[in-house]
């Protein structure tokens, strides 16, 4: 019973940084429930669980979603999730955890510590990050904080920001959940488990949401590099232990 308690509490908290910002549940979830079930459950349930939230939020407020910039990333999140499935098949890609790491760290930092009134990317960011973000999703599961970057640096809506954010978070997640699926990764319990977690998902959801609603553009901002900063300490401790 308490570790059901645990895995709905991680799950409900992680969901409330994905309703905020729109990803983050892996760096959230993934290390606590690795410590409750195997990681061969793990990654399938939160790919599921992050398609169900990302469908959640664009039935919601998918009106919001900026379809220009989904047009300009999306097929360079594909080609380099391509890249990254190759990659993976070929190398040892453990330098390439680092460099990310590395990266994340620094941009949050400067973006947390910067005082300079805030600057908007130019459209053609879109490849470098789409492409990039595309790999360490093949790789990692960890390239939903590069599309933010790009995404904070080109919407000034922290709704609309958030919306497209969970709206390729669930365009990336799909390419993992076909494959789970055909897998037959799900034919166990983990669908049955997955819908034991729904209502903990959608509490955070609501949570998470409901929390962005009222922040100024600065403060979700504010969390936002936080969560990024984040990511980069957790994917420079993978790499490291």
């Amino acid at each position: 019973m308490a570790q059901w308690v645990a895995i709905w509490a991680v799950v409900a908290a992680a969901y409330v940084v994905f309703g905020m910002a729109g990803f983050g549940t892996a760096l959230m979830a993934g290390p606590v429930l690795t410590q409750l079930m195997p990681l061969s459950r793990v990654v399938p349930l939160l790919a599921l669980l992050d398609f169900s939230a990302a469908v959640t939020n664009l039935l919601r407020d998918g009106r919001r979603a900026d379809v220009a910039e989904l047009k300009r990333q999306l097929p360079w999140m594909l080609l380099g999730s391509g890249v990254g499935a190759a990659v993976l098949l070929k190398t040892r890609p453990e330098v390439l955890l680092l460099m990310l790491g590395i990266f994340a760290v620094a941009y949050a930092l400067q973006a947390m510590l910067r005082r300079q009134a805030r600057k908007t990317f130019p459209a053609t960011l879109a490849v470098p990050f789409g492409l990039v973000g595309g790999v360490f999703s093949a790789l990692f599961g960890s390239g939903g904080f590069l599309y933010a970057i790009y995404l904070a640096g080109r919407l000034e809506d922290k709704k609309r920001l958030r919306v497209t954010q969970s709206m390729l978070i669930g365009l990336s997640t799909l390419t993992r959940l076909l494959i789970f699926l055909m897998a037959g990764v799900y034919h166990d319990s983990g669908l049955l488990l997955a819908a034991v977690l729904l209502p903990a998902m959608w509490g955070g959801l609501w949570l998470g949401r409901h929390i962005t609603l009222r922040l100024t553009r600065e403060q979700f901002l504010r969390i936002l590099h936080g969560i990024v900063l984040a990511s980069g300490l957790a994917l420079l401790a993978r790499y490291f232990f």
